[in-house]
Order: C-alpha cells, then structure tokens, then sequence
C-alpha cells in the first residue's frame, strides 16, 4: 500500500470502479464491483440497475435475473447480489456468531423453534413459495413487531436467510420466492471465518482501489493509474465511488447524503440527487425523476460545485431516458 495523492487517487477510484469507460458486460462489471446493493427506492431506476447503466450506459435490465436465477452467476443474500464464487465467504458470515447481533438471531430463532420448524417444512414439501404462500403453524402465537406486524413471516424468512437456511431463489413481481438454502446452493469450500473477512476485505480494497486510511489517501497494491476519458454520468446514491460519504469528501470536497428522510423544507437539493461525474471529478448533483405513466424524464433541478463549469447535459439525460423508457 502507498499513501497517493488526491489528483491520482481519484483517477484510481474511478478506474478501480469501472466508471471510466471500461466495463464489459453485467457479469464482469458485477465482478469488479464485488456486490450490487438492492433497494426498492426507484425514483430513476432501482439501485443495482442504474449502478450497471453508469457504467454500461443502456443495458438489458433481463440480463440480470438471467445471471441470478437461470444461469445461477449470482447470488442475492441480505439485500446484495454477489458473484456465485463468492458464496465460501458468505457462508463464512452465515455462520458467524461473534457479534451481539448474530447472539439476538439465534435467540429469537431458538426462542420460536416450533415456528421455524414449520416453516422450514412449508419450504421442503411445497416450496418454491412466497412469502404469503407459507401459512401460519398451528401453534404460533402472533406477536405485535414495529416494522414486521403481527404475522412476522418475513422476519423469520430473513432470519433463516441470514443464518443460510433458507434462500431467495427468484422473484414474482416485486416478490421474492424462498426455498430450502441447501436446494438453491451449489455446494462449496468451507472457510473459517477470519480467512473470510480477510478475502472480504482485499476483494472490497481491490474494488474502490483507494481507501481513506487515518487521514490518508491509500492505493491498492495492484491499483493503476492512468487518464480517465471525459465521459459524464450520474451515479446512484448507494454507488460505491460515492457510498463512503468520508472517504468522497476527502477525494472530491464533495459532501453528499441522500436527503429522502429529510423533510422538504429542510433539504438542501432534493428528494433523490444524484452525484454528476465528469471524467475523474465529480462537478455537480441532479435530481431526475422518471415517470412510469408517460416514460418521460423529468428534471426537477441542476446543482454545480463551486468553480467547475457547466456542462452540456443533454447527451447522458437522452441515453438514460432512452434506457429507462424500454426497461
């Protein structure tokens, strides 16, 4: 590792990411990445498909559930879609318990061991199934959750996923379908825990290329610097250039948050900006919005960083339109 300068280290973030110009298809960007975060928020397009079109411009959005539930190339655990050859490293975290949290999961499960019982049977006798397809046990006690309900179906769904019992194995709709983990999962190296984070965290270094470490600005051993082309972007609010909100101040001065949960008045730009990337520098924010009803993109405003100069964004607004409207 070698502490960079700020004008080289963004231009190794930026390479690093595959936002230059470079990436070659969902699979391979996927790879560099290492993961694409899942969110249903989709005032332009859901996260893991405006992540790819940054880099790809306009992409076959089917490529994706082809990758994840035909082809099997990835894998969808805990809200991220990851490399299949990374599941040894994800079971590694299935099975962690070194954590206060992973202590409460299995706490509650054990504590509701009829339960999970039941619907591990529901999955093994009829499963695939939705959520909503799994009946209640008998014997199950409906219990008032702050964000679950009564029902607690899908907590237990998410529990037994987290812990590697059970898996996503497709969609309906907006809907996942569950099955048995062991019916879904290929079969893999078992790898202890802390070699687990250790590969984690190099694959993680590897993808960013640079990482704010005590103030400094660190390369990745086998990041490579070079000329970043002019091309202009935008990024998705959970896009891993811009996701350590620290870590873009200290390359860019650029102070970012995703102001949704921040009430109208208070915002200081909008419900859903998007970062502006122009070669290796981000120049300002922009808050489009598209309309499902008209397939239109709508531009609710334009913001610019202080001494960077306006540019013509007709060109990146056309092709994401253009994108989202034959999604």
């Amino acid at each position: 590792m070698r502490e960079v300068p700020v004008e080289e280290a963004r231009r190794i973030a930026v390479r690093a990411q595959a936002l230059d110009g470079t990436a070659g298809g969902v699979l391979e960007t996927v790879r560099r990445l290492g993961f694409l975060q899942l969110d249903p928020i989709s005032s332009v397009a859901p996260p893991q498909h405006l992540v790819l079109w940054s880099r790809l411009g306009s992409w076959d959005t089917a490529e994706l559930d082809r990758l994840l539930w035909d082809e099997r190339k990835l894998v969808e655990w805990r809200a991220f879609l990851y490399p299949i050859e990374d599941l040894p490293i994800l079971r590694a975290f299935m099975r962690r318990r070194d954590r206060p949290i992973d202590r409460r999961v299995i706490d509650w499960t054990k504590a509701r061991a009829g339960y999970r019982r039941h619907v591990l049977k529901e999955l093994r006798e009829r499963g695939p199934l939705l959520s909503r397809e799994i009946a209640d046990a008998p014997s199950h006690r409906r219990e008032d959750h702050r964000w679950w309900g009564q029902r607690q179906m899908g907590l237990m769904l998410e529990l037994l996923a987290a812990r590697g019992e059970v898996a996503v194995v497709g969609r309906r709709g907006k809907q996942r379908v569950w099955d048995l983990a062991e019916r879904w999962y290929p079969e893999t190296e078992t790898l202890p825990l802390p070699k687990a984070r250790k590969l984690y965290d190099e694959k993680r270094f590897r993808a960013l290329g640079v990482r704010l470490q005590r103030g400094r600005l660190v390369a990745h051993p086998e990041a490579e610097d070079g000329p970043v082309s002019a091309r202009t972007t935008f990024l998705s609010p959970f896009d891993r250039l811009v996701h350590d909100r620290a870590r873009t101040e200290a390359l860019w001065d650029f102070f970012y948050r995703l102001e949704m949960y921040v009430p109208a008045a208070k915002r200081e730009y909008g419900y859903y900006v998007l970062p502006i990337l122009h070669g290796d520098r981000l120049v300002g924010r922009i808050e489009p919005a598209f309309d499902r009803k008209t397939r239109k993109l709508d531009v609710k405003g334009v913001w610019w960083e202080p001494g960077e100069k306006k540019l013509d964004l007709t060109e990146p607004l056309e092709e994401l339109e253009s994108w989202l409207a034959s999604t």
